[in-house]
C-alpha cells in the first residue's frame, strides 16, 4: 500500500515539477522584459520613440496652439513696450537705446516660438545623453541564468509532493501578482513619453512669455518642467540599476520560497519607485 501512495505522490510530482519551472520562467522572463524595455524608453527622445505621433501632435500645435502664441506673443510685446515707456517717464528723459532693446527682445522672442520645437526636442536631445552616459555606468541585467533555474530545478526535485504542491501555490500567486507589476512597469513608463508629448504640443504659448521678466515666470516654469520630464528618464534608470543590483543578492538556489517572494517584493518597491520619479524630478528642478 504505501508503494501505491509513494508511486502517485511520484507521478503528482513529477507532473507539477514542469509546470512549476514553466512558470518560474514566464515570471523572471516578464519582469525582465518590462524591466528591459523601460530601459530603453527612458533613453529613447520623443522623436525616436514614435515619430508618427510626433508629426500628429506638431501639426496640430502649429494650426491649433501657434495662432495663440502670436497673440500672447504681441501681447507681452506691447505690455513691454509700455513697461518701458514708464520707466522712462513718459519719454520725458528719452534714451534712443531702449528701443533698440525692445526690438531685440522682440526679435528673440518670435525666434522662440519660430523654432519652439527645436528648442524643445534639444531638451531631450541633452537629457538623452546624460541618460545614456548613465546606462553605461548603471548596467546589469535582472534576468536568472539557466544555470540558476537548473539548480532549481534539482532543489525542488528533492522535495516531497506536499513541498512541491505548496511551493506550487505561491508561486502561481507570485507569478500573477508579478505579471500584474510588470504591466504597471510598462504603463508607468509609457505614461511618462504621452506626458512628454503632451507637455510639448502646448509650448509656443509658455514660450511666448518668455520676452517679458513678470510674464516669463509661466515660460521659465515651462522649460523646468521640460528638463524635469527629461531628467525623469535618468531617474528611472537608477531605479532600474538598483532594482538589477537587489535581484543580484538573491541566492536562488539557497532558499527557492524566500527569493521569489524578495524577486515580489523588490518588484513592488521598482515600481513604487518608477511611480514616484516624476514628483522626484519636478522637486529637483522646482517645477511646479
Amino acid at each position: 500500500m504505501d508503494y501505491v501512495f509513494e508511486q502517485i505522490e511520484e507521478r503528482v510530482k513529477d507532473s507539477l515539477i514542469p509546470l512549476l519551472m514553466e512558470m518560474l520562467r514566464g515570471m523572471f522572463d516578464s519582469v525582465n522584459t518590462e524591466v528591459g524595455n523601460a530601459a530603453t524608453c527612458a533613453a529613447t527622445d520623443p522623436s525616436a520613440f514614435n515619430p508618427t505621433v510626433l508629426n500628429v501632435i506638431k501639426s496640430v500645435s502649429d494650426n491649433a496652439i501657434m495662432p495663440i502664441a502670436g497673440m500672447v506673443l504681441t501681447f507681452v510685446a506691447c505690455y513691454e513696450l509700455i513697461q518701458m515707456i514708464m520707466n522712462y517717464n513718459n519719454l520725458a528723459n528719452f534714451e534712443s537705446w531702449f528701443i533698440f532693446r525692445w526690438i531685440i527682445k522682440t526679435f528673440v522672442a518670435v525666434e522662440l516660438i519660430t523654432h519652439v520645437w527645436d528648442f524643445a526636442l534639444a531638451v531631450f536631445d541633452l537629457t538623452g545623453v546624460v541618460i545614456s552616459e548613465g546606462g553605461i555606468v548603471i548596467s546589469g541585467s535582472t534576468a536568472v541564468d539557466a544555470s540558476a533555474l537548473a539548480e532549481m530545478e534539482s532543489t525542488i526535485e528533492a522535495m516531497s509532493m506536499w513541498g512541491v504542491m505548496l511551493m506550487f501555490i505561491q508561486v502561481l500567486f507570485i507569478n500573477i501578482f508579478t505579471f500584474i507589476l510588470a504591466k504597471i512597469i510598462f504603463v508607468i513608463v509609457q505614461v511618462r513619453m504621452i506626458e512628454i508629448y503632451l507637455h510639448i504640443s502646448v509650448a509656443p504659448i509658455p514660450f511666448s512669455t518668455l520676452g517679458n521678466k513678470e510674464q516669463g515666470v509661466m515660460g521659465q516654469s515651462y522649460i523646468r518642467g521640460l528638463f524635469a520630464l527629461g531628467f525623469q528618464g535618468f531617474l528611472i534608470l537608477i531605479c532600474i540599476g538598483i532594482y538589477a543590483a537587489m535581484i543580484r543578492t538573491l541566492t536562488f538556489s539557497e532558499d527557492i520560497i524566500g527569493s521569489i517572494w524578495g524577486v515580489l517584493g523588490y518588484t513592488i518597491l521598482l515600481a513604487y519607485s518608477l511611480f514616484k520619479t516624476e514628483t522626484i524630478a519636478k522637486t529637483a528642478l522646482n517645477a511646479h
